[in-house]
């Protein structure tokens, strides 16, 4: 299959290129050459990036386009943030027009317009009573806010050795040292060790490599959620703070939980007065069909913590929300949290925050996806048919494919094995196709696919073509 049908873009002229052509490829040249030689790109091999580094102008819906002009179908939504698509013109304005008015001021002891509206907003569409809003730069700054406030909630109620977090193998929570503390990923780690003390792992929800009850999901969802139980007692219920858990859980390549077992995971923590953290940096805002994951699946959380598509990713925005019994301690005599930053509810973010609230409502998007879900599942699923692909598995518009050398046996790649296919070949061949998204290898080797939540039958049938062009190439190099 060419890149140009797989991208959607036209091929080449067979004649010489125009000057204007020319003129595109040299600037595309020099800002590749210019980022290889100053820009430091996160969460990238350095030394892969001796050749043109693709380099992102401009975005219209569902697509982005590179320096050279090419098109690619956004199959992760930029990073699972860009809810309502690119070039959204409402978003820009209600930046430029916030600028105008009141480009930056701190939440230290004031509020601005913006930031008392969007956390009224938020409060009200939130589950149950998490009233109080505190706002900040980014999702794994929320996560570290949101363990901030569980060990101070504590020290304040009488309960000061009540301070340790319980979070799942494999789950991604943020890189600050809190965060990433919490973080079950160990090659994420160990480079930066040693790190925050007191965080326990317990086992994920991957029901397809389920260690326990591979027949039954519901109770291997019971026995995963009764880890935590286990591992509370094991470090003793008196110096545990927090559980914190994803509605689906990201790495390792999208894990829904089982029927039940975010109802036992409650019932646990009130047993043992332990707060449940929902991480809702990637769930919320339709991800998975409602405004809030925890809503999706019938739970109460005591601080739930967002940002992404917040804002649709068109600005930096995070937000921890709180219950009341949480926020009342800090609300008497001289008590503070002593936590904050610059930029936490910036003037502008807030602006654009309101407005791409007002669209996912206007716009039915909630609605969208859960009209979309099952067709968008269904197309990923013909994958299945390919020797390569093990698992398709996911929620919402928010997908992992996992990819195996055996069906039968679910024998997975080695390390070298993932170097040459997954890197090698699967990532660079369904970027050189048209198709933004991610080959991961954190846990098992995983497709992530998290598009705009604005894509239609013929996004996701893009996508399955250039999914199935590039993994029959990958399986043959097995």
């Amino acid at each position: 299959m060419s890149n140009s049908s797989d991208a959607g873009t036209s091929s080449a002229p067979s004649s010489a290129p125009s000057s204007a052509s020319s003129s595109a490829s040299s600037s595309a040249e020099s800002l590749s050459a210019s980022a290889r030689d100053h820009l430091w790109m996160h969460f990238t091999r350095h030394t892969d990036a001796t050749t043109d580094i693709p380099v992102i102008t401009r975005g219209e819906g569902a697509y982005v386009w590179d320096a050279n002009g090419k098109r690619y179908l956004d199959g992760l939504a930029g990073l699972f943030a860009v809810q309502v698509g690119h070039g959204r013109q409402e978003l820009a304005e209600a930046a430029a027009k916030q600028t105008r008015e009141l480009a930056y001021f701190p939440l230290w002891g004031h509020a601005h317009p913006g930031s008392i509206e969007l956390a009224e907003r938020l409060a009200t569409d939130a589950p149950g009573d998490l009233n109080r809003v505190f706002f900040t730069v980014s999702g794994g700054e929320a996560v570290e806010t949101a363990w901030k406030l569980a060990k101070q909630y504590f020290k304040l109620t009488g309960k000061p050795t009540k301070h340790k977090v319980v979070s799942r193998s494999l789950a991604y929570h943020g890189t600050s040292a809190g965060a990433l503390s919490i973080t079950g990923l160990p090659g994420a780690k160990q480079d930066f060790e040693p790190l925050v003390p007191s965080t326990v792992r317990v086992p994920s929800t991957n029901f397809y490599r389920a260690p326990e009850h591979a027949d039954d999901y519901a109770a291997f969802g019971r026995w995963a959620a009764d880890q935590i139980a286990q591992a509370i007692e094991l470090e003793g219920p008196d110096t545990v703070a927090a559980v914190f858990l994803e509605p689906l859980q990201n790495t390792g390549g999208c894990f829904p939980p089982p029927p039940g077992y975010f109802e036992r995971v409650r019932e646990i923590c009130d047993r043992y007065d332990v707060l449940l953290v929902s991480d809702e940096v990637i769930c919320a805002f339709g991800r998975l069909g409602q405004d809030f994951g925890a809503r999706r699946y019938g739970y109460q959380p005591d601080i739930l913590t967002t940002a992404k598509g917040l804002t649709s990713g068109y600005a930096p925005l995070g937000a921890v929300l709180v219950s009341d019994t949480i926020a009342e301690p800090f609300r008497t005599g001289t008590t503070t949290f002593m936590h904050g930053s610059t930029y936490g509810g910036h003037p502008v973010s807030c602006a654009v925050a309101l407005a791409n609230l007002d669209i996912l409502e206007r716009d039915g998007i909630y609605q969208h996806v859960q009209d979309n879900e099952q067709a968008f599942r269904s197309t990923l699923e013909r994958l299945l048919d390919l020797p390569i692909v093990g698992d398709v598995r996911g929620a919402g518009f928010f997908y992992g494919i996992e990819l195996v050398k055996d069906k039968t046996t679910k024998e997975s790649f080695t390390d070298a094995e993932c170097e040459r296919i997954l890197r090698g070949h699967v990532s660079p061949a369904l970027f050189d196709r048209g198709l933004y998204c991610r080959a991961d290898d954190r846990g098992e080797p995983v497709i992530q696919l998290s598009p705009p939540l604005i894509c239609e039958q013929h996004n996701f049938d893009e996508m399955e073509q250039i999914l199935r062009s590039a993994l029959t190439e990958a399986w043959q190099l097995l």
